[in-house]
C-alpha cells in the first residue's frame, strides 16, 4: 500500500475514535502506530536477539533489549509508586507460569516471532507471520479457557516489587539485575564484540518512552496476548460457540464486560491495530524479507504459532506482557518468566535447525 492513501486511513480511524470512542482510545491508537513503527523500523526484534546471542555470540540484540528494560523501569517505576490508580503487570509465580513461558520460548524460535514479533511481521507483509496472527489469538484464546484449570496445579499470589519494597528500592534492585545480566553476557560472547549497536539504541529509547505513555494513558503496562484472545473469544462467542458464563476466566467481572463492548473500548486492542498500522506504514517504504519455505515448514511454523499463543496465556503474557512489562514495573513473575523463555528457546534453537530455518 503506498503511503499517502495509507495515512489517510489511519488519519480517517484516529478520528473515528476521537469522535465516536474516546479520546483516551484515539491516543492509544497513536501510541500503537509508535509501537509498530519503533519495532518494524528497528527490527527490534525479542526473539532474533535471543537467536543471535545463543548461535552467534552476537549480544547487539540482548543489550538493546537490556537498555530499553532499563530504561522503561526507570521510568514506569517511579509513576507506579507515585500515582496508585496506575496497575503493575503483575502475575502469580504459578506452575502455569513455568508450563508456559519455556513453551513460549521454544515455540517464538521456530515460528520465528514472539507476540510483539508477530504482530509487526505481519503488517510488513512477511507470508508466515501473517498466517499465523490469526492462529496465534486461538491459541491465546484455548488457553484463556484452560487458564484456571493449569494455576490449580499450584500457584501463590503475585509479589510486586514497587509495593513491597518502594520504587526506589525496586528500581536499584532491577537495575542491578539487568547489570548482572549484561555482565554475564560479556563474559559469555568475550571482550572483542560490539555490544551495541544503532538501530537497537534508538528502538529501545523510542520503545520505552512509548510504554510510558501507555502506561500513563491506559492505566497499565503495554501487553499484546490480551487483544489476541479477546478477539477470538469475541468471534466464538458471536457464532455460539463459545459461553463465557461457563468459564471462570471469561466470566470474571473485567473479562466479561470487555467482551460485551466493543473491541475499541479495550486498551490492548487498540494498541495491537495501532501496531499493525504503524508497521504497515514501515512497510510501505521498506517491505519485510519474504523466505521460501517448505510445506513442512509452514505446517510446523504454523502449529508453532498456536502453540505460542496458548503458552502465552498460561505465561500471562508474552516478550511483552510478562518479560518486558513485569519487569519494568516490578512483577516477580517477569523474572521468573525470563529465564524460563530462554531455556525453551535453546531448545527451540535445535528444533528450528533440524527442520532447516535458516
Amino acid at each position: 500500500m503506498k503511503r499517502l492513501p495509507l495515512a489517510a486511513a489511519l488519519a480517517a480511524f484516529f478520528v473515528l475514535l476521537l469522535w465516536s470512542v474516546s479520546v483516551r482510545q484515539a491516543v492509544l491508537f497513536l501510541v500503537g502506530i509508535g509501537f509498530g513503527a519503533a519495532l518494524a523500523g528497528a527490527r527490534f526484534g525479542f526473539t532474533t536477539g535471543w537467536r543471535r546471542l545463543v548461535e552467534q555470540r552476537d549480544p547487539r540484540g540482548v543489550y538493546g533489549q537490556l537498555l530499553l528494560l532499563a530504561l522503561a523501569a526507570s521510568l514506569a517505576m517511579p509513576l507506579l509508586g507515585r500515582f496508585g490508580e496506575l496497575q503493575a503487570a503483575l502475575g502469580p509465580p504459578s506452575v502455569s507460569l513455568l508450563v508456559g513461558a519455556f513453551v513460549f520460548g521454544l515455540a517464538m524460535q521456530v515460528a520465528d516471532g514472539c507476540g510483539s514479533g508477530t504482530l509487526y511481521k505481519a503488517g510488513l507483509g512477511v507470508p508466515l507471520n501473517m498466517a499465523i496472527l490469526p492462529l496465534f489469538a486461538l491459541g491465546s484464546f484455548l488457553g484463556s479457557v484452560q487458564v484456571q484449570d493449569w494455576l490449580v496445579l499450584g500457584q501463590v499470589q503475585p509479589v510486586g516489587l514497587v509495593q513491597a519494597w518502594g520504587a526506589g528500592p525496586a528500581l536499584a534492585a532491577t537495575l542491578l539485575a539487568l547489570l548482572a545480566i549484561a555482565g554475564a553476557v560479556r563474559l559469555w560472547v568475550g571482550p572483542d564484540r560490539p555490544l551495541f549497536e544503532k538501530r537497537w539504541v534508538w528502538g529501545a529509547v523510542a520503545l520505552a518512552v512509548l510504554a510510558t505513555l501507555n502506561l500513563v494513558v491506559a492505566g497499565q503496562p503495554w501487553g499484546i496476548v490480551y487483544g489476541f484472545g479477546l478477539w477470538a473469544a469475541k468471534g466464538a462467542h458471536a457464532l455460539g460457540l463459545f459461553d463465557p458464563a461457563q468459564n471462570a476466566f471469561w466470566s470474571a467481572a473485567g473479562n466479561a464486560d470487555r467482551l460485551a463492548q466493543s473491541a475499541l473500548l479495550d486498551v490492548t486492542s487498540i494498541t495491537n491495530i495501532g501496531l499493525l498500522g504503524g508497521a504497515l506504514w514501515v512497510s510501505a517504504r521498506k517491505p519485510g524479507e519474504a523466505k521460501q519455505l517448505r510445506a513442512a515448514q509452514w505446517a510446523v511454523g504454523l502449529v508453532a504459532g498456536f502453540v505460542m499463543g496458548y503458552s502465552s496465556r498460561l505465561a500471562f503474557g508474552c516478550n511483552v506482557g510478562a518479560m518486558f512489562s513485569g519487569i519494568t514495573t516490578g512483577s516477580l513473575h517477569g523474572w521468573i518468566w525470563m529465564p524460563m523463555a530462554f531455556m525453551g528457546t535453546l531448545l527451540g534453537l535445535r528444533l528450528r535447525r533440524r527442520i532447516g530455518f535458516a
